[in-house]
C-alpha cells in the first residue's frame, strides 16, 4: 500500500499532490454509561504527572492522556467539562488541560485563555471638543474552527488504511462488480484507461475502488473457518457513463488490472472518523492474526497495524482500547522441582480503527514488549 496521508483524499477522482491537511476533532464525549463503571479512585495516576499541560500543535488525545494517566484509555473517568466554555469538548492548541482534586478524587479539566476584544461606540462629545470614541474593552472566549482540533489518534498512522476494502466476505465478493475489458480490448489496464464494468447496480454511484480477491483470513482457533478473504488494493476508478455495462476511468493504479478484477462503491472524499477510546462493553478474548506492513517482521512495535480475530459479531466498536498479552510459559518451581504455568504479560495496548463482521483492524497505541503473531487480545 502507497497511500500516505497526503495522498488519501481526492477531491475529483484523482490524488491531489498537495492537497491541505485534514485533521480529526478529538471529541472528548464523556459517554460514561457506555463504559465500564469505574470509580474516579480507580485511576492510576502517573507519579510524575504534571498539574497543567499546555496543548501544542502535533498534540493527540492519547498522548495527552499518557502524560497524565497510567492508562489512556480511562481518560474518560476522570475527564470534567467545563461548560464555561465554547466546544468544552474539543481541544485545541494553546489550551491548558489541568489536574484538580474533589472530594480527594482527580479530575482534569479543560482552561481556554481569554481574549480582550475591542468594540468602538459612540459618546457625548464635550462642548469644546470634537466627537471622539471611546474604546470598550470586554472578554471573548478565544475560538478556532473546528478543523484545528487536536486528534484523537495521529490521522496519517491509519488514513492510508480507512478507505480500501481491506476485507472482503464471499457475499460482498458475489454481489461487486467487475472489470470486463479495456477500450479496444486492452487486457492489462493502467492509469488513465478506460474499460467497461458489469455488475454495478447503483447507477448515481461515481466512485469506484479496484480489488482482486486474496488469500483466505482463517481463524486460529479452527482453521476450516474462514474469516474473510483479503482484498488486495489495485487502484481507483471513475464512471464516464452508466449501462450495463458500465464504462469507467482508471484515476489511480498501484497495480495492473486486469478483466474479472472487482469493483466496490467508495465515497469521493471520505471522513476520517471520529474515535471515543474506551474498553468493550462485555469480557472478550482473540488473537492478533496478521500485520498490514510493507516490512516483513516478526515482531511489531508502536503504531504497528495489526489484525484481530474479533469483529461486528462480538461486540467490538470503532474506538475500543484491549490490551495484547504475551504467552511467559513455564517455569520449573526450585522447591518442588514440577513445572507451573507463569500469569501472562501485558505486550501493548492497542485501540480498534476499523471493523468487519469477524476481523477488525487496530493500531498499537504503545508497547512494552514486542507484539507477536498470535498473541492473545483481551478487554483491559
Amino acid at each position: 500500500m502507497d497511500y500516505t496521508a497526503s495522498q488519501a483524499y481526492t477531491e475529483n477522482g484523482y490524488v491531489s499532490r498537495n492537497p491541505k491537511p485534514q485533521f480529526l476533532p478529538a471529541l472528548l464525549v464523556i459517554l460514561l454509561v457506555a463504559i465500564v463503571p469505574a470509580r474516579a479512585d480507580d485511576v492510576a495516576l502517573k507519579t510524575d504527572h504534571p498539574a497543567r499541560y499546555t496543548v501544542v500543535k502535533g498534540d493527540t488525545l492519547w498522548g495527552i492522556a499518557a502524560r497524565f494517566l497510567k492508562n489512556p484509555w480511562q481518560w474518560p473517568k476522570i475527564w470534567k467539562l467545563n461548560v464555561r466554555i465554547k466546544n468544552p469538548h474539543l481541544i485545541y492548541p494553546g489550551d491548558v488541560i489541568a489536574l484538580r482534586y474533589v472530594d480527594g478524587k482527580p479530575e482534569l479539566t479543560l482552561l481556554r485563555n481569554e481574549k480582550l476584544a475591542t468594540a468602538v461606540s459612540p459618546s457625548e462629545p464635550a462642548a469644546d471638543a470634537p466627537a471622539r470614541p471611546t474604546v470598550k474593552l470586554s472578554p471573548r472566549i478565544h475560538t478556532e474552527p473546528l478543523e484545528k482540533a487536536i486528534p484523537t489518534i495521529s490521522p496519517s498512522a491509519i488514513a492510508p488504511f480507512l478507505t480500501q476494502p481491506l476485507v472482503v466476505s464471499e457475499q460482498e465478493l458475489e454481489k461487486a462488480g467487475y472489470v470486463t475489458t479495456g477500450l479496444d480490448d486492452r487486457i492489462a489496464l493502467g492509469n488513465t484507461s478506460e474499460f467497461y464494468a458489469r455488475g454495478l447496480k447503483d447507477a448515481t454511484q461515481e466512485f469506484y475502488q479496484i480489488f482482486r480477491k486474496g488469500k483466505p483470513i482463517l481463524n486460529p482457533n479452527n482453521p476450516e473457518d474462514i474469516l474473510g478473504y483479503e482484498a488486495v488494493y489495485l487502484g481507483d476508478a471513475k464512471r464516464l457513463q452508466s449501462g450495463d455495462p458500465a464504462k469507467l476511468v482508471v484515476t489511480r493504479v498501484k497495480q495492473e488490472i486486469i478483466p474479472g478484477d472487482r469493483l466496490i462503491a467508495s465515497t469521493r472524499k471520505p471522513a476520517l472518523p471520529y474515535y471515543y477510546p474506551r474498553p468493550p462493553k462485555t469480557k472478550i478474548e482473540g488473537k492478533v492474526l496478521s500485520a498490514l506492513s510493507d516490512i516483513a517482521t516478526a515482531e511489531l512495535g508502536t503504531h504497528s497495524i495489526i489484525t484481530i480475530n474479533l469483529g461486528a459479531r462480538e461486540g467490538v466498536e470503532e474506538g475500543n482500547v484491549l490490551r495484547v498479552m504475551y504467552h511467559v510459559g513455564s517455569h520449573k518451581d526450585p522447591v518442588t522441582r514440577e513445572p507451573y504455568k507463569l500469569p501472562d504479560e501485558e505486550a501493548a495496548l492497542i485501540m480498534v480503527f476499523r471493523v468487519f463482521e469477524r476481523l477488525s483492524y487496530a493500531l498499537v497505541m504503545n508497547a512494552n514488549r514486542p507484539v507477536h503473531i498470535l498473541d492473545t487480545v483481551v478487554t483491559p
